[in-house]
C-alpha cells in the first residue's frame, strides 16, 4: 500500500512538473512569436513597442499591454492600444491565427496632415470587441504615408484580411484640427462621436451587415473677417447590408487601374434622421444650414475600379493658395471627374423629408429620387416641394428630369473650360437630357394674390440627328389669372374672364426612311373660348435640315416640300367675345358688328378668290362659322403638285391668292 501511495505521488509530481513545464514553454513560444511580429514592423522602418505579455494555456488567452506603433513616414501615423486580450487563441496555419474573442481597450489612432485642410486627425475607442476572429498572424504594416487616401487603403486592406462573426464598438470619438490652408482661423476644428457600432458576419472581405446608432459632430471655425461659426449635426440609425470591402479597396488601388469590371459594393443603406445647423456668435441661425432629413436610402451601389481611381483624381487637385489651373489642367480634371461618374452605379437612391430654414420661410421637399448607371441618371425626380416665393407660397407636386448624362455633361464642361461655347457647341447639351416633367404646381402670379396652376407640363425629345432632336412631344395643362392692368389682356378682362386655362398636346416626328416630317397631334383647348386641332405634314425633309450649322440647315430647308394640312376649330365663345370687343371699339351693336365683320370677310374673299371655287368655298365656310356661334370649322389643304415650303411661305406674304392656288381646299362647318 505504501508503495502504491508513493507511486501515485510520484506520478502527480511528474504530471505537475510536466504541466508547468508546458505552460512555461507555451509562454516562451508565444512571447517569442509576439516579439517577432513587432520586430517585423520595426524592420520596415516603423516604431513598435509593447508592455507585459501574458499567456494562459488552459484558456489559450494572450494579453499584451501598452502597444504603441508609429509609421516610419513623415508625418507619422500613431496607433496606441492600452491592452489587447485574445481568448481561445489558435493557429490555423503558419500565417493565420484564430480567437474566440478579442478585446481592445483604449485604442487611439492619430495622423498628422492627412489632407491639405486637416492638420491633425485622431480617433479614440475605449473598447473594441471581436468574436470568432481569424486573420493574419503578423501585425499589419502601417501605410506608407499619412494621407487620407493611404489611411483608407490601409483600413480597407485590414478589414478585407480578417473574418469575424461580430465586431462591436460601443463608442468611438474623433477630433480634427484644421490647417492654415483651410482659412478657418486659429484653433478651428471639430469633433465627431459614434455610438453603437456593430458589424456582423465579416468574411472574405465582405460584411453581411453593419449599423451605427448615432453619429454626432461639431465643427468650429473662425473666419478672418467674421464671427466664430459653430456647426453641429447628428445622424441616426445608419444601417448597411451586403458590403464588399475588397471591392471598395479597388478604388484606392493603382493595381486595379485596368480592371474594367463592375463590382457591387453595397446592397442596401438607410440613414435617418439627419439634422444639421450652424450659428455665428451673436447672429441668428445661418440661412440654408438649419436642415433636417427624415431618411435616406440607397440600394445596389456599384463601382468600376478602372474609372474610379480616386488617388489619380485627388493628385490633380491643386492645394489651396496655389495658382489657378490652366485651361488644359482644368479640362484634365473635369475629364477625370467624368470618368469617376461613369464608374459609379446606384440602383435607387431616395432622400425623404427634407426641410431647410430660409429667411423667406421654411423650404420643404417630400422626396428626391434618382438612379445612376455608368454616369447616367435614368430619372431625377423631386416631389412635394413647399416653399415661399417673393409674392406668396410656391408648391410643386413633381419635377423630373427624364435622364441626365452626368459624365457627358462633365466632358462637355471640360471642352468649354476657359472659353465661351458657340451656339453649335451649346446645342450639344440637348442630348444629355431626354425630357422634363412638371406636375401639380401652384405659384403666385405677380402681385395679384392669385395663383398660376400647372396640372402637367411634360416635354420629351429624342431621335437625335447630331445634337438636334427630330422627335418631340409637349403636353401642357395649366391655368393662370388675367392681369387687368396688362393692355394685351384687357379685352378678356372686359368680357368678364378673369382666368385663362390652356390644355395643349403637340407632337412632332421626322421619319428618315420616307424623309417626312409630321406635326401630329396638335391640340389646343382654351377653356371657355375654343379648342383646336391640326395636322401638318412636310415632305422631302433631308437629314441636313437638322444640322446645328445654320447655313447647312437653311440650304437643306430649301428642299422641303409642303404636305397636307388639316385644321379644325370648335368655337366655345371666342367668336362672341371678339364680336363684342369689336362692337365696343366701333360703338355699334353686336349685330351691326357681326355684319360688318362678315362683309369684310366677303369683300376680302372676292379679292383673293380670282374666280377659284375652292377659295369661294373657304370664304363661305368661314362666314358661316362666324355667323352662327358654337360651330366647328374644318379646313383641309392638299398640295396639287410638289411645292417648296419656303417659297410658299414667302408667297403667302406677297401674293396670298397664288399661294392658296397651290392647294386643293376643302372647308366645311358643323355643330
Amino acid at each position: 500500500m505504501k508503495k502504491i501511495l508513493l507511486g501515485l505521488v510520484a506520478v502527480a509530481v511528474l504530471a505537475a512538473g510536466g504541466y508547468f513545464g508546458l505552460d512555461f514553454y507555451a509562454q516562451r513560444r508565444v512571447t517569442r512569436d509576439v516579439e517577432a511580429a513587432f520586430e517585423q514592423v520595426r524592420a520596415n522602418g516603423a516604431k513598435a513597442s509593447h508592455g507585459k505579455i501574458a499567456f494562459d494555456t488552459r484558456s489559450r488567452t494572450l494579453t499584451i499591454s501598452d502597444i504603441a506603433t508609429e509609421s516610419g513616414t513623415q508625418p507619422p501615423i500613431n496607433v496606441r492600444i492600452a491592452s489587447l486580450t485574445m481568448t481561445g487563441l489558435g493557429q490555423l496555419d503558419a500565417g493565420r491565427i484564430s480567437a474566440d474573442n478579442i478585446a481592445f481597450n483604449d485604442v487611439e489612432i492619430g495622423a498628422t496632415g492627412p489632407t491639405a485642410t486637416i492638420a491633425i486627425l485622431t480617433y479614440k475607442a475605449p473598447q473594441i470587441t471581436v468574436k470568432d476572429y481569424s486573420g493574419p498572424a503578423s501585425l499589419p504594416q502601417l501605410p506608407a504615408s499619412s494621407s487620407l487616401i493611404e489611411l483608407y487603403r490601409f483600413a480597407f486592406a485590414q478589414v478585407a484580411s480578417i473574418n469575424a462573426s461580430l465586431v462591436t464598438i460601443p463608442t468611438l470619438s474623433g477630433t480634427m484640427t484644421f490647417s492654415a490652408a483651410a482659412h478657418a482661423g486659429d484653433g478651428a476644428g471639430g469633433t465627431f462621436d459614434y455610438s453603437g457600432l456593430v458589424i456582423e458576419n465579416l468574411k472574405d472581405g465582405k460584411i453581411a451587415s453593419s449599423k451605427t446608432d448615432k453619429v454626432a459632430f461639431r465643427i468650429n471655425t473662425q473666419p478672418q473677417a467674421g464671427k466664430p461659426v459653430r456647426m453641429t449635426g447628428e445622424l441616426a440609425n445608419i444601417a448597411t447590408t451586403d458590403i464588399d470591402v475588397a471591392a471598395m479597396a479597388a478604388m484606392f488601388d493603382p493595381a486595379k487601374a485596368n480592371d474594367d469590371r463592375d463590382y457591387r459594393v453595397q446592397g442596401h443603406v438607410s440613414v435617418g434622421p439627419y439634422v444639421i445647423s450652424a450659428k455665428a456668435d451673436g447672429v441668428a441661425a445661418m440661412p440654408g444650414l438649419n436642415m433636417r432629413i427624415e431618411g435616406v436610402t440607397v440600394d445596389d451601389v456599384k463601382i468600376n475600379p478602372s474609372r474610379m481611381q480616386l488617388p489619380a483624381l485627388l493628385a490633380m487637385i491643386p492645394p489651396q493658395g496655389s495658382a489657378p489651373p490652366s485651361p488644359a489642367q482644368a479640362r484634365e480634371v473635369l475629364e477625370k471627374v467624368a470618368r469617376l461618374y461613369s464608374g459609379a452605379g446606384i440602383g435607387n437612391a431616395e432622400i425623404r423629408g427634407l426641410s431647410v430654414e430660409t429667411p423667406e420661410g421654411p423650404f420643404k421637399l417630400s422626396s428626391v429620387r434618382f438612379n445612376l448607371e455608368h454616369g447616367k441618371i435614368g430619372e431625377l425626380a423631386i416631389e412635394g416641394l413647399d416653399a415661399r416665393a417673393p409674392n406668396g407660397p410656391l408648391k410643386v407636386g413633381r419635377f423630373a428630369l427624364k435622364s441626365l448624362d452626368l459624365a457627358s455633361l462633365m466632358r462637355l464642361s471640360a471642352q468649354f473650360a476657359a472659353q465661351k461655347p458657340s451656339p453649335e457647341q451649346a446645342l450639344a447639351l440637348l442630348p444629355l437630357i431626354e425630357g422634363v416633367e412638371v406636375k401639380g404646381v401652384t405659384s403666385p402670379y405677380k402681385a395679384t394674390g392669385k395663383p398660376v396652376n400647372i396640372d402637367v407640363l411634360s416635354l420629351d425629345w429624342g431621335q437625335f440627328v447630331g445634337s438636334i432632336p427630330s422627335k418631340l412631344r409637349l403636353v401642357a395643362k395649366m391655368a393662370a389669372p388675367l392681369d387687368a392692368a396688362d393692355p394685351q389682356q384687357q379685352v378678356l378682362a372686359a368680357a368678364g374672364i378673369d382666368r385663362m386655362a390652356v390644355d395643349a398636346d403637340l407632337g412632332a416626328v421626322w421619319t428618315e426612311a420616307s424623309r417626312s416630317f409630321a406635326l401630329e397631334p396638335v391640340k389646343l383647348d382654351m377653356a371657355g373660348l375654343l379648342n383646336a386641332s391640326a395636322k401638318v405634314a412636310l415632305a422631302n425633309v433631308p437629314r441636313e435640315a437638322f444640322s446645328a450649322n445654320a447655313a447647312e440647315a437653311m440650304g437643306a430647308a430649301a428642299q422641303i416640300e409642303a404636305g397636307a394640312i388639316e385644321l379644325a376649330v370648335h368655337d366655345l365663345g371666342a367668336i362672341d367675345l371678339a364680336i363684342a370687343q369689336y362692337a365696343r371699339s366701333q360703338n355699334v351693336s353686336r349685330d351691326e358688328a357681326r355684319n360688318a365683320v362678315l362683309d369684310g370677310i366677303k369683300a376680302q374673299g372676292e379679292a383673293m378668290s380670282g374666280g377659284s371655287a375652292d377659295v369661294t368655298a373657304l370664304v363661305t365656310a368661314i362666314s358661316q362659322f362666324i355667323e352662327t356661334p358654337g360651330q366647328t370649322l374644318v379646313i383641309k389643304l392638299t398640295p396639287r403638285a410638289k411645292a417648296p415650303a419656303l417659297q410658299l411661305m414667302q408667297l403667302l406674304k406677297t401674293d396670298p391668292p397664288s399661294a392658296l392656288a397651290q392647294f386643293k381646299i376643302e372647308a366645311s362647318t358643323g355643330l
